[in-house]
C-alpha cells in the first residue's frame, strides 16, 4: 500500500489516504476521506509523484458507487452513548465509518445504500454536525446530466 496526498484548494491543507496500485499510476484509495471531497472509499484515482518525492491526487479516474458523508459530533464524543446511538443508526442503514478521535467520522454509504435515507437519519440526529463530501452538496443540489 502507499500514501497518497491530497491537497485543498489552496494547496495550504493536506491529508493523505491510503491506496493500492492497480496500474501505472493508477490506484484504489483503501480508506475514506476525512477532509478532501470528491473522492470515496474504493474509487480509483490517478496520482504523480510531486516535487518532495511524495504521491499527489491528480484526478479520479472510476467511481466505485460509494459515496461519503462527514459528521461532527459537537455535543459529545464519538465514544460516548450518544454517539453510539447514531452509529449504530448508520450500521443497520448498511453504510461502515472510521472514525478520527474524538469527535469526527467519515461515513462510507455503499452504492446499495439510498443516499437520502442516510442524510435524512442525520438530520434527525441531535448534537452533531454533517456534510456531504462526496458528493458534494453543490453536486446533490445541481446535478451534472
Amino acid at each position: 500500500m502507499v500514501k497518497i496526498r491530497f491537497l485543498d484548494s489552496s494547496d495550504s491543507n493536506t491529508e493523505t489516504l491510503w491506496a493500492t496500485p492497480v496500474g501505472s499510476n493508477h490506484f484504489r484509495l483503501d480508506n475514506s476521506s476525512f477532509f478532501a471531497y470528491g473522492v470515496s472509499w474504493r474509487d480509483i484515482v490517478e496520482a504523480r509523484v510531486g516535487s518532495d518525492n511524495v504521491l499527489e491526487y491528480v484526478r479520479c479516474l472510476e467511481k466505485s458507487g460509494n459515496r461519503t458523508l462527514r459528521v461532527i459530533f459537537q455535543q459529545y464524543r464519538s465514544v460516548d452513548p450518544d454517539a453510539e446511538k447514531v452509529l449504530s443508526g448508520l450500521r443497520y442503514l448498511g453504510c461502515s465509518y472510521e472514525g478520527m478521535q474524538p469527535r469526527l467520522i467519515s461515513i462510507n454509504v455503499p452504492p446499495r445504500v439510498i443516499l437520502s435515507d442516510v442524510a435524512h437519519f442525520l438530520k434527525q440526529q441531535p448534537g452533531l454536525q454533517w456534510e456531504y463530501a462526496d458528493p458534494t452538496y453543490e453536486q446533490i443540489m445541481h446535478p451534472i446530466h
